[in-house]
């Protein structure tokens, strides 16, 4: 292995575009937010094709698979050819926002709610939770 092939870690997640800047990737490679194979790793530490690693960014988190290394930033639909999402359904972003508790919303300029709207929406919410 040449220098030139050699890759780290954190710019790989700044190239493949899950971090916006590598400091941020860099930061979280720091903070035990990038694991492979469940272990914490340092941001300097070389990608290999094959290799599989959790990252967790906020409240989402990815599993992902290289599948081709990215020295440079490029753009999105590029970006999603480097690596495979392996993330579980349950646990993308998109899953969890789907079941939040419906929230609820009064039409614009109806006013202020009436005593019987107020009974009517506590019932509602205790409903959605009397179920449980």
């Amino acid at each position: 292995m040449t220098e030139t092939e050699k890759l780290r870690i954190d710019k790989y997640l700044w190239a493949i575009r899950l971090f916006k800047t590598r400091s941020l990737a860099t930061d979280a490679c720091k903070a035990g937010r990038v694991k492979l194979k469940g272990q914490n790793i340092k941001p300097s530490a070389i990608v290999k094709v094959g290799d599989v690693y959790q990252v967790s960014k906020g409240i989402e988190k990815k599993v992902i698979e290289v599948v081709e290394l990215s020295y440079n930033r490029t753009d999105s639909p590029t970006a999603l050819t480097k690596y495979k999402d392996l993330t579980p359904v349950e646990e993308t972003h998109a899953f969890k926002s789907a079941f939040h508790a419906p929230t609820l919303k009064r039409d614009r300029g109806t006013g202020r709610p009436t005593k019987k709207d107020r009974r009517e929406t506590d019932d509602l919410i205790e409903g959605m939770f009397d179920e449980d």
